[in-house]
């Protein structure tokens, strides 16, 4: 015989009219104010076409279709403001200018060049024949160019272009990391926050059973055990709530040490990556993605370089003009001074004969080119590899929050059959009312996660890929 049932008998008739008087009480509040009826996370389209219909993916009836394309949208400008706020983004685009100056520097290498010379040096003589003192000053001007050099100064200026296109795409990478980690950042924010509501529904909830258990425990003091283990609940509710709001407030923390002061809160995040891209075409991208760029052109100015070492064994030829004009003045010359001065023009050159060591850089800076290679060939397989892991992880979230969707549903089947059940005086115990619960508002949460797993994940095979800075507007 049931506990309340083996009560019911043993309690004169007047226990049982209080308790019965109690409870009916006690039961509206249950059915009405003890129901979930706000609800957190959107529907969620689901592989093969299926959605969630448990109470965990229900949304509000109004606005839900342009929830997408608006989060989308805040989150552009959120990485924009991060982008704007980010010294290493500054610093990227120092380098690309240095870069851009060291090209326009080798380029000028091959126009004219011009020099002035001059001196001022005041001397005693004293030659037996000749003593006194003198000033000697002098000036002189060089023109000269390089009319062929087998070709080094143009290696160089490829090599300082290859340079200038490592240092852009070293730009546009700094941008990548930067809008891959404000995604996630702002993934983790809406993570918390719903995990927060999630619990704190559950509180509301418990503290709905403490309040209807407070009037029947006044009633019969015999389940006083009962509201022990429900207020026991609420607090651990409520315990599970504060952690999330601060974890939330962690993530919100370090948004705006990223963004700046002003954080907007976005709608429909949850829903905003979902569409799960090709294995292919992800693949296919990577090869094009700015970090595997970065290595090709890098490999290609290594290329540059060692082909500008080997052009400076070659002859090399250019012409020059030079003029001087040389005055000096004292005592030793005479009052009246001496002077002199010269033109010269003329063509050089220069031929290496024997220098082993430029054998030993054209050999280096080969080495270092293959190495470049295949530093690039290896990132790209690393790469591939990870996207494939990442893409086989990104399916199992979206699987598992199907799943956890259609558990969901029959967890909420269960939990309120538990509570009516219970109500009805005996047929569950409000430790099956508890477990129902908790089993429940721990699904939504797992529910949660696998959501925003897979949301995630789905931004880093963009990024990977052909960029999530290029999917943002």
């Amino acid at each position: 015989m049931p506990r309340t049932r083996r009560l019911l008998v043993a309690r004169p008739r007047q226990a049982v009219t209080a308790l019965a008087a109690s409870l009916a009480l006690a039961a509206p509040a249950l059915h009405a104010a003890c129901v979930d009826e706000s609800r957190v996370e959107p529907q969620a389209p689901l592989a093969g076409g299926t959605q969630a219909h448990s109470d965990a993916a229900t949304a509000p009836a109004s606005g839900t279709a342009a929830q997408p394309t608006d989060a989308r949208q805040q989150l552009g400008e959120l990485v924009r403001d991060a982008i704007a706020q980010s010294n290493g983004i500054n610093a990227a685009r120092t380098l690309v200018d240095a870069a851009l100056q060291d090209l326009e520097e080798a380029r000028a290498g091959k126009l004219p060049q011009a020099a002035l010379t001059g001196s001022m040096s005041p001397s005693l003589v004293d030659t037996g024949a000749l003593r006194g003192s003198q000033v000697q000053a002098s000036a002189g001007i060089t023109l000269s160019q390089m009319l062929w050099d087998g070709g080094r100064a143009d290696r160089v200026i490829d090599w300082r272009r290859q340079l200038t296109e490592v240092a852009r795409l070293g730009h546009l990478s700094t941008q990548e990391q930067i809008t891959l980690s404000t995604v996630s950042l702002a993934f983790e924010r809406s993570r918390y926050r719903m995990t927060a509501a999630i619990y704190g529904q559950n509180a509301r909830k418990m503290g709905c059973l403490v309040e209807a258990l407070e009037t029947i425990v006044a009633a019969d003091r015999g389940r006083q055990s009962e509201l022990v283990q429900a207020r026991k609940q609420l607090m651990q509710a409520e315990l599970q709530q504060a952690q999330s709001v601060s974890q939330a407030r962690q993530v919100e923390a370090k948004l705006r040490r990223v963004v700046g002061a002003g954080l907007p809160s976005i709608d429909g995040l949850s829903t905003v990556l979902l569409a799960v891209p090709d294995l292919a075409d992800v693949l296919t991208a990577a090869e094009g993605s700015v970090e595997i760029e970065q290595l090709g052109a890098n490999a290609a100015a290594m290329r540059e370089m060692a082909r500008a070492v080997e052009a400076g064994t070659r002859p090399q030829v250019g012409w020059n003009v030079n003029g001087s004009a040389a005055v000096a003045g004292g005592s030793a010359v005479g009052t009246s001074g001496r002077h002199n001065g010269t033109l010269s023009a003329g063509v050089t050159l220069s031929v290496p004969l024997i220098n082993k060591a430029v054998d030993h850089s054209v050999a280096a800076a080969r080495k270092r080119a293959e190495a470049a290679s295949l530093q690039r060939a290896d990132a790209l397989e690393q790469r591939r590899q990870r996207i494939t892991e990442i893409h086989e992880q990104t399916g199992n979230a979206f699987d598992r929050l199907r799943r956890i969707s259609l558990v969901l549903r029959e967890s909420d089947r269960l939990r309120n059959f538990t509570l009516q059940q219970w109500q009805q005086l005996g047929r569950r115990s409000l430790f099956d009312v508890i477990a129902a619960e908790s089993e429940h508002y721990n699904l939504r949460v797992q529910y949660v996660n696998a959501l925003h797993d897979g949301q995630q994940m789905n931004a880093m095979l963009l990024s990977m890929g052909s960029g999530l800075r290029n999917w943002l507007p």
